[in-house]
């Protein structure tokens, strides 16, 4: 995740050299503490945090500020791949532990940093960039844009309507708990048949598993192993996968008033989903389920026979894109409709502007450098969020931020590029 709320503006700061660069091992405990301080958190950092660090971040790009030997700003990038509407996945930049020292704000140090990672991620092939933004105002000046979004729901168990006999699916399917190192076993395959139907969802290393799994203490063994639930299909199949932390709370009275929290939950199947759903809610005890971080059209509250159970709590943008490469990122997914349009792209970064005809149907795409008239103006921040479908075109011309040139131009842009489904990313990183 990044945190970087500093940079709005410049100011005045002492003229300090300062060095940004790529850190060696040695500079890594130098590093992770001021991480810790980014995030308000304890600045002191253990072996064992350090040593797990190492293995999750291997092969990352780690990026410090460093100003004599203290270093004052954190950043990282890493490979991963994005899912497109379609199924394609595509080569991406992720950026995370994006920090800056509290005394150190407003100097140019996340501008200097990112703006240099992003050169590298265009000349190495990546299509797009990829971030989770801590707040919103910060990241548009680089070239991202919101383009997809989550929602996250407070479930009324006493409510739901559900038989509270529940035992197991109707299906033919069940449901049982795993071990951790079971989970370490079947979580990699069952997320890469998870996002490979589901655009914005991103990749999952193994030391992401050893990390939820506990076998990777990154966090010095501060944070709990979760309990651990899977869906089998009647074949015997794991189709779905869920995590969950429940607290010890009791009324005064002597009554359950415990909240399960859903840490992540996957399915391939609506099926699977509904099982887990089902089954979390049916846990002796608990009074209130939480959902964690959700498509916002996602099934659960149907699910439910009285979806007015389950309450938004939370409404948000979540993972952020800046596209790198125009013609690789419209022809790498697929459209339900058949049109051409010609975008004039905005960047002022100089990465990915130009003017593109964009020619697709549902038996594919081509995109093109053009010399054609415009149909839409628009900036490569707002081309962002409409690449995987979810935001819509009419919806940024009435806020100013797209213009039609050509006359009938938006309403065809939308039906190329609107998706029957809404992208979803469901990892924070």
């Amino acid at each position: 995740m990044t945190n970087e709320p500093s940079e709005l503006s410049e100011s005045s700061a002492p003229d300090v050299p300062t060095d940004i660069r790529l850190i060696g091992d040695d500079e890594l405990p130098a590093w992770s503490q001021a991480l810790n301080v980014g995030f308000l958190r304890p600045s002191a950092v253990s072996e064992v945090q350090l040593e797990g660090r190492r293995v999750a971040d291997a092969g990352s790009r780690v990026y410090g500020a460093f100003e004599g030997e203290r270093v004052v700003a954190t950043y990282r990038s890493f490979d991963q791949e994005l899912t497109v509407p379609g199924g394609a996945r595509v080569p991406v930049n992720a950026i995370s532990n994006v920090t800056v020292t509290p005394t150190h704000r407003r100097r140019g140090l996340l501008t200097r940093t990112i703006r240099e990672d992003l050169r590298a991620a265009k000349e190495r092939g990546d299509v797009a960039a990829t971030l989770i933004a801590a707040e919103y105002p910060i990241y548009g000046r680089y070239g991202f844009g919101p383009a997809t979004s989550m929602a996250e729901w407070s479930i009324d168990v006493p409510r739901t309507g559900l038989d509270p006999r529940w035992a197991a699916p109707g299906c033919g399917g069940r449901v049982e708990l795993l071990e951790p190192e079971e989970v370490r076993k079947a979580g990699p395959e069952l997320h890469e048949r998870f996002r490979r139907g589901r655009p914005g969802a991103v990749s999952r290393t193994q030391p992401w598993w050893d990390i939820v799994t506990g076998a990777l203490r990154t966090y010095d063994g501060e944070r709990p192993v979760p309990t651990f639930v899977a869906y089998r299909s009647p074949e015997g199949e794991i189709d779905g996968l869920a995590a969950y932390e429940v607290d010890d709370a009791w009324t005064g009275g002597g009554q359950a008033a415990n909240t399960l929290t859903v840490k992540w939950l996957i399915g391939v199947t609506p099926q699977a989903e509904r099982a887990l759903w089902y089954f979390l809610c049916s846990i002796d005890w608990v009074t209130t389920v939480k959902s964690g971080w959700r498509s916002p059209g996602d099934l659960l509250p149907r699910l439910l026979p009285d979806p007015r159970a389950a309450r938004i709590t939370q409404l948000s943008d979540w993972l952020w894109v800046r596209i790198l490469d125009v013609v690789r990122a419209l022809e790498a997914r697929t459209y339900d409709t058949t049109g051409e349009v010609v975008l004039e792209v905005d960047d002022p970064a100089g990465l990915a502007g130009g003017r593109f005809l964009l020619a697709a149907s549902p038996e594919g795409a081509s995109c093109v450098r053009s010399t054609r008239g415009a149909d839409l103006a628009l900036d490569v921040t707002d081309l962002a969020s409409l690449w995987l479908g979810d935001e819509s075109v009419a919806r940024l011309v009435a806020l100013g931020r797209v213009r039609e040139v050509r006359a009938g131009a938006v309403r065809e842009a939308d039906a190329l590029l609107r998706t029957s489904g809404r992208p979803w990313c469901p990892d924070m990183f």
